[in-house]
This record gives C-alpha cells, sequence and structure tokens, in this order.
C-alpha cells in the first residue's frame, strides 16, 4: 500500500520551530491587549456629541414635561454652555494622570511579573471604563464623578504600554524589528477603529453601553493574560528548570541565560535614563502624541459639529486616520529596516504630515507611521542597549521614559477657549 506525500498543510505546520510559535502566540496575545486597551480609551470621543446636542433636531417624546425646550436633551452637568471645557477637564483628568503614571510604570513593570502586572491593570481598568458607562444607567450627573473615574482610568492604563512592548522585545531580537513592530503596533488603530464602531453602535440610544461593552472586553483580554501569557523565553527555560530540580533533585542544569540573569542582578539599571536617543524620541513622540490624541479625542466631535453627521457617522468618518496609522505604522517600520535610519524616518514622515492635516488618511499614515516606530521598534532598541548587558527587564522603563515623556504632549490637546 502506497501512501500519499505529507500534506502540505502539515509539512508548513512542522517548518515552524517550537520557539517560532511561541512567538507568533505571544505576538497574537500582546496584539489583543493593546487592542483592547485602545478600544477602552475611544469611547469618549464618540460619546461627547450625545452628552451635549442640538435638542431642536431630536424628536421629543410625547409624556416629556420639560421647562427648557433648549438643553432637554442634554445629559447634566454638560448642558451649559460651557460644554466643552467640561469635555476638556475629562480629557485631561486621564491624560495627566496617564502621563504621571507613566513615568513610574515602567518601574513597575522591571519589578514585577509582567502576566500579573497585565492582568490587574487590564481587569481595572474594564472596571472604570464600566463604571464610566454606569453613570447612565445610576443618573449620575456629577462632573467630579466622572472626573475621578477618567483619572484612575488613565493610572491603570499605563500599565499596558511598558509590559506589552517589554514581553515583544522579550521574544524578538533586532532583525527586522521595525517590520515586526510596524505590523504588530497597528493594535493602537485597530482598537481605535474597533471602539469606535462599538461605542457608535450604542450612543444614539444607551451611550452608557458604549463604555460598559469595552470595559467587559478589557477585562475578558484581563483573564486571558493570566492564564496565557508567557513573558519571556526565560521564563520557559526557569519552569523546565524548576521541574528538572523537582523530578531529579539535581541543580546542574542551569543554562546559560539563567546565569547571565542571576549576575545582571548586581548591575545598575539606570544607565538607561542617559541613552543616547532617549532623549531626543521622548520629545519627539510628544510632539507626534499632540497631534495624535487631538485626533482621537475631537475628530469624532468636529465632524459631528462641522458636517452635521449624527454621532455614530462622524465616528465611522473618524476611522479613516485610524486606517491611514496602520499603514502608516507598517510602512515607517519596512523603511527603517531597510535604510537603518529610525530617526531619519521619523523626521521625513513628520515634515511631510505637517501640510496634510486637512487629509486623514495621509496625515494617520505620516503622524503615526513615526508614532509606532518611536513606540515600538526605537523603544526596543534602545532598552536593549549593550550599555544594559542583556538586562531585558529594563527595555519597560525605556519605553516608559519615552511613552511618559511623549504623554505630556497629550495634555496639550484641550484649550479651553476654543470653538469647535
Amino acid at each position: 500500500m502506497t501512501s500519499s506525500p505529507l500534506a502540505p498543510g502539515i509539512k508548513l505546520i512542522t517548518s515552524f520551530s517550537r520557539d517560532s510559535w511561541y512567538r507568533g502566540f505571544i505576538l497574537l496575545l500582546t496584539f489583543l491587549f493593546y487592542t483592547a486597551y485602545h478600544l477602552s480609551r475611544k469611547p469618549i470621543s464618540i460619546v461627547k456629541s450625545q452628552l451635549h446636542r442640538n435638542c431642536s433636531f431630536v424628536i421629543r417624546p410625547a409624556d416629556l414635561n420639560i421647562t427648557d425646550n433648549a438643553t432637554w436633551c442634554d445629559w447634566v452637568p454638560f448642558d451649559q454652555d460651557n460644554y466643552q471645557n467640561l469635555y476638556g477637564y475629562l480629557d485631561n483628568c486621564f491624560l495627566v494622570a496617564y502621563a504621571i503614571g507613566m513615568f513610574f510604570s515602567g518601574m513597575f513593570g522591571e519589578r514585577l511579573p509582567l502576566r500579573y502586572y497585565l492582568a490587574v491593570g487590564m481587569l481595572s481598568s474594564g472596571l472604570f471604563t464600566s463604571l464610566f458607562g454606569l453613570g447612565f444607567y445610576w443618573n449620575i450627573h456629577s462632573l467630579w464623578y466622572y472626573c475621578l473615574v477618567q483619572a484612575l482610568n488613565g493610572l491603570v492604563q499605563t500599565t499596558g504600554w511598558p509590559a506589552v512592548v517589554a514581553c515583544v522585545g522579550n521574544w524578538f531580537g533586532k532583525g527586522k524589528r521595525g517590520f515586526i513592530m510596524g505590523v504588530w503596533n497597528s493594535h493602537t488603530s485597530v482598537g481605535n477603529i474597533l471602539g469606535s464602531l462599538i461605542a457608535g453602535a450604542f450612543v444614539s440610544s444607551a451611550w452608557g453601553m458604549s463604555f460598559i461593552v469595552p470595559g467587559i472586553i478589557i477585562g475578558a483580554m484581563g483573564v486571558l493574560c493570566f492564564f496565557f501569557l508567557v513573558e519571556s523565553k526565560f521564563s520557559l527555560e526557569v519552569y523546565a528548570l524548576l521541574v528538572s530540580l523537582q523530578n531529579h533533585n539535581i541543580f546542574t542544569n542551569l543554562t546559560p541565560h539563567v546565569k547571565l540573569w542571576i549576575a545582571s542582578l548586581t548591575r545598575n539599571l539606570f544607565c538607561h535614563a542617559v541613552l543616547q536617543g532617549v532623549v531626543e524620541f521622548s520629545l519627539c513622540l510628544l510632539f507626534a502624541k499632540l497631534v495624535s490624541y487631538t485626533f482621537l479625542y475631537w475628530l469624532p466631535l468636529y465632524i459631528a459639529n462641522v458636517a452635521h453627521f449624527d454621532p455614530k457617522a462622524a465616528g465611522d468618518m473618524s476611522t479613516l486616520f485610524d486606517v491611514g496609522g496602520i499603514l502608516g505604522g507598517i510602512l515607517a517600520g519596512v523603511i527603517s529596516d531597510y535604510t537603518g535610519g529610525r530617526a531619519t524616518t521619523c523626521c521625513v514622515m513628520l515634515i511631510v504630515a505637517a501640510p496634510m492635516v486637512s487629509m486623514l488618511l495621509f496625515c494617520g499614515a505620516l503622524v503615526n507611521g513615526p508614532y509606532a516606530l518611536i513606540t515600538t521598534a526605537v523603544s526596543a532598541d534602545l532598552g536593549t542597549h549593550e550599555c544594559l548587558a542583556g538586562n531585558s527587564r529594563a527595555l519597560s522603563t525605556v519605553t516608559a521614559i519615552i511613552d511618559g515623556t511623549g504623554s505630556i504632549g497629550m495634555k496639550g490637546i484641550h484649550c479651553p477657549q476654543r470653538t469647535i
């Protein structure tokens, strides 16, 4: 009896090593994790146009007894003429807490197991995101409540970026890092797009669900993280070593990686603070984030007010910026890998972006391209600098320093006197 050759699909599967499967699995997991982080940040920009509306265009229920025809459909306290200022307070509560917390998050990420750190961060973020939406069902009209929830959510959201970059940096070397992280970093734009679509589906009927559903999703990702995340190849080696010691009661299986880790515990971890390029790229990211988060928080409201779209249509239109961001992140990674000039790639793209602010798709590509490159490949390169002698745990702090400085730029997105 003759047998057929091995199926092509099986050949393809067996051609990958165990490490390749782990790398792919970790890349997918961390992609889903940070997609959930951004998905839970997006609803506020969609819901803004629902909290304060032109009530003359809204059909009033027949049984509704009102005294103010101009603001009957608005959500108190955003029914006042200074509603844009109040929106700014909400944004700033999140962004200031996020910017401050990011500088400390990297240090915690170095010292705590990343699996626990990420899981707790996502579960906490799910809680605070849902609490904002529950204000609709609990009929809460206190600005302080929403500001407090936003500030606490900003703090716990800082757990995400340093931890996921550290995980990916632990599994992938420097070869083609720009391309890999360019593709992987599309989670930011994918999260924004999904967040817009999910929030838009509920915003006109019950805006509280625009927050509760994303909150449940990121909470579920936290559970997934706890059960499945492997933060580094070293973790697998330690596990295998412990199993060997338990089974054979021997201490002769220490791998070179384990010995290197033991030796690195005595090294100074603060040299990354003065690595060449950290300051320069941090300042560059500051201005890139200023533009990116201006679009994130204000673009749907701008489209709704200027183009007179309904909240769902405005949210859908705003996703063009994020679609461009996906393409730009990949393009920036490929170019920087090919040329070897990460700084040059960022510089050229940001210069070209300046006159394109009115063109959402191209602006998204040219702004988020450098944004993605700095927060991923550049951070990973600096975090694995030879100064650190293989201590990849410091990658978390380097990432936090760069992203924390960039987050200061987000503080500039709100001007109380602006007119939309």
